[in-house]
């Protein structure tokens, strides 16, 4: 089996992949402090409640935005599942696409791989919308090409600024309003309907212009945690697919393998 590891801003997924089928995944909070044996004792005591051994790990693939994570998880995949871990971002791992940014080295590692994933399983030309830490809007060429995009505020850093900054606004979480209006009636309903139709119409006028811009044609994925509250609630997502960062690194480690 083969392990991807997509190590975000907020989040650190550990996924086994058998074949093209995502086996088992594990979310942790990503921690640049955290050492090799801490990530040790907590990926083996979840292995374990499967059946599984380091053993049945041949291979390992590893996209970050953090660079500190990537050697005390490097060193898990070599000292725990005795393999040398595959880097996105390494200069001899090849995505199989074109980047056709300024500076390919400023793109991050997740984007990419999305942009691999998405081209792989859809086709371009497509916009790839990653409700993330921060929420950003990636395109793909009709050709597979990676042509660049747009970094939004995550909309929970935008809940967490708005409580933090003001001192009568409290915390909420995010959800997909259930009233019928949109103009809050209390404090909460108001930060509330704020921030979901605000994204809402964030991602309708920034699809617009990118069709404008590029292809109208253009599919729109949606992925990350909150990608199906938002799609439910507007045409301007066409489907929503949970597992395209893991499935584009997997596809990733088979092409330089």
């Amino acid at each position: 089996m083969l392990l991807a590891i997509d190590a975000g801003n907020t989040n650190t997924v550990f996924a086994l992949i058998d074949g093209d089928k995502i086996a088992h995944q594990w979310r942790l909070s990503t921690n640049d402090l955290r050492t090799v044996e801490e990530y040790m004792v907590w990926i083996s005591q979840l292995m374990m409640l499967h059946g599984l051994k380091p053993e049945h790990v041949d291979g390992a693939v590893i996209a970050s935005v953090v660079p500190q994570v990537v050697w005390p998880i490097s060193k898990l995949c070599a000292t725990f599942f005795k393999c040398s871990p595959m880097i996105v971002g390494a200069p001899d791992v090849k995505l199989g696409v074109e980047v056709e940014v300024t500076n390919p080295q400023e793109v991050g590692a997740d984007r990419l791989v999305n942009a691999v994933a998405a081209d792989h399983l859809y086709g371009g030309p497509l916009v790839v919308v990653d409700f993330g830490t921060a929420t950003t809007f990636d395109v793909v060429g009709k050709t597979g090409a990676y042509m660049g995009g747009l970094i939004c505020p995550g909309i929970n850093l935008s809940l967490s600024a708005l409580h933090q900054a003001a001192a009568k606004l409290p915390h909420i979480a995010v959800a997909a309003p259930t009233a019928k209006y949109i103009t809050g009636k209390t404090t909460q309903e108001a930060m509330q309907f704020g921030i979901f139709w605000g994204y809402v119409g964030m991602i309708e006028g920034l699809v617009a212009r990118l069709k404008a811009e590029h292809s109208p044609d253009m599919k729109v994925l949606a992925t990350g945690g909150l990608a199906a509250i938002f799609a439910n609630r507007t045409d301007a997502i066409d489907e929503v697919t949970s597992e395209l960062t893991l499935q584009g690194l997997r596809l990733i480690y088979e092409r330089n393998s």
